[in-house]
């Protein structure tokens, strides 16, 4: 029975996680805007959550593995690792003298675009949650 649920919430999931990476690396490209000979990166959602979809998140995408020097130590996981195989630079328009690629307007559209698409997605899900608990509920 929760196979069947994780199955019917995980496309919805999976483009969350994804728009979540991507409003992290829209905002870097954003504060790195004045930075001399920084490159704006992204990535192509839809190829991404196509890959994801068909071969799954791997171990790896979810952070970084901490080493372990002694038995005792508690295992743990650090944030910081991307899920994303294609993070691509952005070709600008129109480039700077000092080497940055970051277009502002560029960057804030797509970064209110993913806001918007990612608040979106968790009220989808949220309602779907919602329906499935009405109809579990006895009257």
């Amino acid at each position: 029975m929760f196979d069947k649920l994780d199955n019917a919430l995980r496309f919805q999931q999976e483009a969350i996680n994804l728009r979540a990476e991507r409003q992290q690396v829209l905002a870097n490209n954003i504060a790195n805007a004045d930075t001399p000979n920084f490159k704006a990166r992204d990535f192509d959602f839809r190829t991404e959550l196509n890959r994801v979809m068909e071969q799954g998140r791997s171990e790896s995408s979810g952070g970084l593995s901490l080493s372990l020097t002694s038995a005792r130590h508690i295992p743990g996981h650090a944030g910081g690792g991307s899920g994303v195989h294609d993070l691509l630079y952005r070709v600008p328009d129109q480039p700077s003298l000092d080497g940055n690629t970051v277009d502002m307007d560029r960057e804030r559209s797509a970064f209110a675009d993913n806001s918007l698409r990612y608040q979106a997605d968790v009220t989808f899900v949220s309602r779907k949650i919602q329906g499935l608990k009405k109809a579990m509920q006895s009257e």
